[in-house]
C-alpha cells in the first residue's frame, strides 16, 4: 500500500500512538487506600517538606515533556498546535523505545514567546526534562535561553542540539578517515536556522577554528547588518578571516560541507572546488542540498545525509534518548555543551577502527548499543560538571 495511505489508516486504527498504563495495583479497596486517598497523602506531605522528593515518590525523574508550538514541523513548516501532535506524540515513542523514558507531548496553542516560557516554566514542576520541538527560529533561541535561564531541570532544544551531536560524531569519524584535524579543516555550514547555530557552536566547543556559516544572501561576515541577535553571535566565533561571497565562493577549498538548508543548493561544481578528501553532509529533507552519488562524483570522499535510503544517515534519534537518559540518571539540572561533546564522543566511538569506512561513520539507528553509551557519558560528564543531583 502507498505510504501515506498506510500512514493515515494506521494513525486512525492507532487513534494515537501513546497510552497510560497503571503501575500500581487497583484491584481491591486496599490497593485504593495505598494509592490514593488516605495513603496518597503521605508521599505529599513529604515532598511538602522537601520538593526534591518529588524525585523519589512521583514518576517525576524518569518523564519528559515533549513541547511544540506547531510552527516549525518537520518540513512542512507552520501547521499549528493540533496538527504537529502525531510528530509529538511520535518523538515520544522514541524515547520510550529507545531510552524507556515516559514522554507526553503538549503543544502550545500560543506563538508568543512569552507565553510559550511561562507556560512551561509553570509546568516545571511536573517534569524531569523538557525537550523542546519544531519551534520556529529565531523563536526557539530566546525560548530555550529563558528557560535555560528559569528552570532548574533540563531543557533541551532537539532540533538544535541532536542534530549537532550527531553531526559532530559524524565529523569526528570523516575525520579519522581522512587523516584530518578538526582544528586545521575550513567548514562550511550552510544554513543558518537552529540546525546550524547549534551545529556551527558545538563545533567550536570541540575544536574548530575556521567555520564559515551562510545563509540565502551569503557568508555571515562582519558588516552585515541584517542579522538578529542569535545570527550576530555567531560573527563572534565563525569567518576568521572575514570571507565575504555567496555559498559557490566560499566553499573553495573546504574540507567539510556541512548543509541544514534547502534541496538543491550545493552544486557539483562547488564541491569539486573542495579540498582532497572532502567530507559532504547534506542534510536537507527529504531532497538533499545534493545526491550522493552527484558528490561523490563530484570528488567527495564521505557523504551522509538525514535520509536512511543512504549509507551515513546523520539522525537525531542517535543522540537525544540517551541524552536524557543519562541527564535524568543523575537528576541533572542541565544539559550543558560538555554533556554534549562527550555525546558525541560515544556515539562516534561505537564504530571501531576496523568497522570505520568511508560508507559507515556512524552507528545504525537502531544499534542497541547507543542509548546506553551516551546515557552512560552524559551522566559521568554531569557528575564531572557538578550538575547532578544524584
Amino acid at each position: 500500500m502507498e505510504l501515506k495511505k498506510l500512514s493515515l489508516l494506521k494513525h486512525k486504527e492507532w487513534a494515537g500512538k501513546l497510552e497510560i498504563n497503571c503501575k500500581c495495583p487497583v484491584s481491591t479497596e486496599e490497593d485504593l487506600k495505598i494509592a490514593y486517598t488516605p495513603g496518597v497523602a503521605e508521599p505529599c506531605l513529604e515532598i511538602e517538606k522537601d520538593v526534591n522528593l518529588s524525585y523519589t515518590y512521583t514518576g517525576r525523574a524518569n518523564t519528559v515533556a515533549v513541547i511544540s508550538d506547531g510552527t516549525a514541523v518537520l518540513g512542512l513548516g507552520d501547521i499549528g498546535p493540533e496538527a504537529s501532535m502525531p510528530v509529538m506524540e511520535g518523538k515520544c515513542v522514541l524515547f520510550k523505545a529507545f531510552a524507556n523514558i515516559d514522554a507526553i507531548p503538549l503543544c502550545i496553542k500560543s506563538k508568543d514567546v512569552n507565553e510559550i516560557i511561562n507556560t512551561v516554566k509553570l509546568l516545571e514542576g511536573s517534569f524531569g526534562g523538557i525537550n523542546l520541538e519544531d519551534i520556529s527560529a529565531p523563536r526557539c533561541f530566546e525560548i530555550e535561553k529563558a528557560l535555560k535561564e528559569q528552570c532548574s531541570i533540563p531543557v533541551f532544544h532537539d532540533d538544535q542540539h541532536g542534530t549537532a551531536i550527531v553531526v559532530l560524531s559524524a565529523v569526528i569519524n570523516s575525520l579519522k578517515l581522512a587523516n584530518k584535524k578538526l582544528s586545521d579543516c575550513k567548514i562550511i555550514v550552510n544554513g543558518d536556522g537552529a540546525a546550524g547555530v547549534a551545529v556551527t557552536k558545538l563545533l567550536v566547543s570541540a575544536g574548530a577554528s575556521n567555520i564559515i556559516v551562510c545563509n540565502l544572501y551569503g557568508s555571515i561576515h562582519q558588516g552585515r547588518d541584517d542579522l538578529d541577535s542569535a545570527r550576530a553571535e555567531l560573527i563572534k566565533i565563525t569567518n576568521p578571516n572575514n570571507v565575504v561571497g555567496n555559498l559557490s565562493e566560499v566553499i573553495e577549498n573546504a574540507d567539510i560541507f556541512i548543509g541544514v538548508s534547502k534541496s538543491g543548493v550545493l552544486k557539483s561544481e562547488m564541491v569539486a572546488k573542495m579540498n582532497e578528501k572532502a567530507i559532504v553532509f547534506a542534510m536537507a529533507n527529504p531532497v538533499p542540498e545534493i545526491f550522493p552519488d552527484e558528490a561523490l562524483k563530484a570528488g567527495a570522499y564521505i557523504v551522509g545525509t538525514g535520509r536512511s535510503d543512504y549509507p551515513n544517515q546523520i539522525n537525531n534519534v542517535l543522540a537525544f534518548p540517551g541524552i536524557f537518559r543519562g541527564a535524568l540518571d543523575v537528576l541533572a539540572s542541565d544539559i550543558n555543551e560538555e554533556m554534549k561533546v562527550a555525546a558525541s564522543y560515544a556515539i562516534a566511538n561505537l564504530v571501531s577502527d576496523d568497522e570505520l569506512n568511508e560508507n559507515y561513520i556512524i552507528p545504525k539507528a537502531f544499534d542497541d548499543r547507543i542509548a546506553k553509551a551516551v546515557s552512560k557519558a552524559v551522566s559521568e560528564t554531569a557528575i564531572k560538571c557538578k550538575l547532578n543531583r544524584r
